[in-house]
């Protein structure tokens, strides 16, 4: 089993840290900075940071604050929000990200996947994919959540890893903020028909979540915001309760 990484988000509005209730009703939680350092000394295994209105308003990731963000870190940093060209993943890359994280953009144009595999590698390329339960199925949703794209969560799963992604971050937009546990279904499903890492996102609430995810599914990672945002949990003492009960992660 591989080592579990555990990943702090920082969901990015007008350069502040904001956390809502299924992609919905944000609330002001931080500065990005700060946060980001904190992260960093409490032991997480990678941060991403999400410019989660980029899309939406058809412009470019903050470069200036993913530089502030990457000279307080050492460990791996993923970026992503309205990157749409190969050319704006060499700009992140440049401005300090280790990895960019794809989402609408490569919903609309799939081979973004291949060029920016081909060009900066495999590992620098996350493809983000927000998921619903809808009465058709397992859907995704594009532009921050708002935008229904069409596909079937697990083909386009697929596609990603098939065009050259070498990471998959799950989103589950109906366990979003809510604090009820990771979707483990869609998990196991995407888990099960895809051979690279997964990153489990959306409804971490409790230590047995974190658990619980690493237990039932093979994801290879878990991503929280608000419940560490707000210190109502730590880093260490989450990688501690995993320890004891049997997961190895990075101490």
């Amino acid at each position: 089993m591989p080592v579990k990484r555990i990943i702090p988000c920082l969901d990015i509005k007008d350069r502040r840290v904001v956390k809502g209730v299924n992609f919905v009703n944000l609330k002001d939680a931080g500065d990005p900075v700060e946060l980001a350092s904190r992260y960093y000394a409490e032991g997480a295994d990678e941060l991403v940071f999400l410019d989660i209105s980029a899309s939406d308003e058809k412009r470019r990731t903050m470069k200036e604050l993913v530089t502030e963000i990457a000279s307080v870190l050492r460990i791996p940093f993923t970026v992503g929000g309205g990157i749409s060209s190969a050319a704006d993943v060499e700009a992140l890359l440049r401005a300090g990200a280790d990895k960019v994280s794809l989402n609408t953009a490569i919903v609309k144009n799939p081979g973004l996947i291949t060029e920016a595999a081909k060009e900066f590698g495999s590992q620098a390329v996350v493809a983000a994919i927000d998921t619903r339960n809808t009465q058709e199925g397992k859907r995704i949703y594009i532009n921050g959540g708002k935008v229904p794209a069409g596909l079937e969560t697990i083909s386009w799963c697929r596609e990603a890893e098939g065009r050259g992604a070498g990471e998959i971050l799950l989103t589950s937009m109906d366990r979003d903020g809510t604090r009820s546990g990771f979707d483990l279904e869609v998990l196991r499903e995407v888990c099960a028909a895809t051979t690279i890492p997964v990153i489990a996102s959306g409804g971490a609430g409790s230590y047995e979540h974190f658990r619980e995810v690493f237990v039932s599914t093979q994801c290879e990672a878990a991503l929280a915001a608000g419940l560490f945002h707000s210190g109502e949990m730590g880093i260490a003492s989450l990688k501690q309760f995993l320890t004891e009960n049997g997961i190895e992660v990075r101490l």
